[in-house]
């Protein structure tokens, strides 16, 4: 048999074809896939008398902490929970009511958890740790970032199980930065969104598309041509103040 170089020769594999790569894994597409299914089927139930139906509280509650767990929201299904929980006394869940309250918290600058408080029992609200997510919702809402990074700290267990729930925050900062300030120290920039690193804070920026215009400053935007001015028109005619006119003389 030849050989060359004292090795015997390789067969070619020019004409092999080539191995397939290995599929890319499907967990997340069919995770996806589940709660969209778990969404509809949900939002069925809620359409009809089953809406009220305590049997049901099982189903919701599971789709509430599935919420929680694949950064999702659905403010209908968590306000019919809380709703369930009003007229069903003995089976309200802290846990869940927690959940529902950070996720609402997670759909700021909306009304949502204003709405979701209302329907807790005052009792309740005083209750660990619907407490502190309560104080946590009053320094976001007054816009007391740095006070509110400083008390999610102290109280980093609430988060168990919620995903994305700092981003989401982080969010809602930048929103009220926008439409806020012109120009803002960075270090100021770097504080309100959570002590970020430089590297973070530069994420956050291009998002935005904020820029350092000089050392220390990011320029936001220019407010004044932010400003849209609206003309309000009054038609008033004779006819409708003609009553008011009599009746005063």
């Amino acid at each position: 048999m030849p050989r060359e170089g004292g090795r015997r020769k390789r067969k070619s594999t020019a004409s092999r074809p080539p191995v397939p790569l290995a599929p890319p894994p499907l967990r997340p597409l069919r995770t996806m896939a589940l709660f969209e299914q778990m969404r509809a089927n949900v939002g069925k139930l809620l359409k009809g008398i089953d809406r009220y139906n305590p049997e049901n509280l099982a189903t919701l509650e599971r789709y509430v902490e599935t919420q929680a767990k694949e950064n999702a929201y659905d403010l209908e299904a968590n306000l019919a929970v809380l709703k369930l929980y009003q007229f069903n006394p003995a089976f309200f869940q802290t846990t869940v009511t927690a959940q529902i309250l950070l996720k609402a918290l997670t759909n700021l600058p909306h009304t949502d958890f204003t709405l979701c408080k209302c329907m807790i029992d005052q009792a309740h609200q005083e209750e660990r740790p619907i407490r502190q997510i309560l104080y946590l919702g009053e320094l976001l809402e007054t816009c007391h970032f740095q006070a509110f990074w400083q008390a999610l700290d102290e109280n980093m267990e609430l988060l168990d199980g919620i995903t994305g729930f700092e981003d989401s925050v982080r969010k809602f900062i930048c929103h009220v930065v926008g439409i806020t300030y012109q120009h803002i120290d960075r270090w100021l920039l770097a504080e309100v969104l959570g002590d970020l690193s430089d590297n973070q804070l530069k994420v956050w920026m291009s998002k935005y598309g904020w820029t350092e215009t000089e050392s220390g400053k990011i320029f936001i935007c220019n407010q004044e041509e932010s400003i849209k001015p609206k003309n309000i028109v009054e038609k008033i005619d004779f006819d409708s103040v003609s009553s008011i006119m009599a009746s005063s003389q």
